[in-house]
């Protein structure tokens, strides 16, 4: 028997197909993808009510050099302001809105959305960053200058202003509401400033030394009921072995089932309002099998389990 557990609001499917802010091209066929994968009829078939609201549109990739250690900043603020408009837009309708990625430079518009709709209807923002990567690079520490991996860093204010202002507010979110789970790459200079910032990340030696369940249940601690809880889910969280359609693969994620279990966690806490699936690259991918994953750990995210539990 597979029913989901939680009643959820609409969910409202936003397409981003950009790879403006990532290394390597065909993120931007992400949302195309997971839907080849069935995501709106699996969903549906949870009883879950499901609008796909079609994909954004955005200036194309140029694939220029970086200028002045970012590379693609205006093209990057251009998605980043469309998504962050069709976010709040559909948190203000009471929906649930789910981004399709795209690289995840594009979770700075969706964060910032979140953050300015926790501000007006009092609600505390927690976020759980699933990902091989910290994400906390700034122009003066990135080796390449793409955005795609400095999304942590804007959204706690560490970045150009048209990116951490985005919110209305500076920062978007301080570190201690984010939860970073699954990482394994992190560059020199990142790490000082993790480090420096407080930032709480449960890398993978954590998880090898631990279990995802205890991982889990300490990054699940401390919700409370005016919590809106936010999963940024960047594909290459998980082990390449499993995954392989994504740019910045790194050996030594979770497995499959330790995956299917962290989704699961975070659906029993009944918490969940909104959700990024990003770096999906069908390109690199071997018959959209990575999408086809993603889906199924989507579905566990919205409740779908083996038996019915209490």
């Amino acid at each position: 028997m597979t029913l989901a557990r939680v009643t959820h609001p609409p969910v409202a499917l936003i397409g981003a197909p950009t790879d403006i802010g990532a290394s390597t091209r065909g993120a931007g066929m992400g949302p195309e993808a997971l839907r080849v994968a069935d995501i709106v009829a699996r969903l549906q078939a949870l009883g879950l009510s499901v609008l796909d609201r079609g994909n954004l549109a955005g200036p194309p990739n140029p694939w220029l050099a970086p200028q002045a250690g970012y590379r693609h900043l205006p093209e990057v603020i251009a998605w980043n302001q469309a998504i962050h408009d069709a976010v709040l837009a559909e948190r203000r309708l009471g929906r649930f809105p789910l981004l399709m990625g795209g690289d995840h430079s594009l979770a700075i518009g969706s964060i910032s959305a979140l953050a300015r709709h926790c501000r007006e209807t009092g609600r505390r923002l927690r976020v759980i960053w699933l990902d091989a990567h910290a994400d906390f690079n700034t122009d003066r520490l990135t080796p390449s200058g793409n955005l795609h991996g400095m999304p942590v860093a804007c959204l706690c204010g560490l970045g150009p202003p048209a990116l951490t202002g985005l919110s209305g507010a500076v920062p978007a979110l301080a570190p201690d509401a984010i939860r970073q789970v699954g990482i394994r790459s992190v560059d020199d200079g990142e790490k000082r400033l993790v480090l420096q910032t407080g930032l709480v990340v449960h890398d993978m030696r954590r998880i090898d030394e631990h279990g995802m369940r205890q991982v889990m249940q300490s990054v699940l601690a401390d919700l409370t009921p005016d919590t809106h809880l936010h999963v940024s889910f960047d594909i290459d969280f998980l082990d390449p072995g499993i995954a392989p359609g994504v740019g910045t693969p790194v050996r030594g994620g979770p497995s499959y089932r330790e995956a299917q279990l962290c989704m699961e966690m975070i659906a029993d806490t009944g918490r969940l309002g909104s959700l990024d699936v990003m770096e999906l690259n069908p390109a690199l991918d071997l018959r959209n099998q990575t999408a086809e994953l993603a889906v199924e750990l989507i579905e566990s995210l919205f409740g779908k389990s083996t038996l019915l539990r209490p």
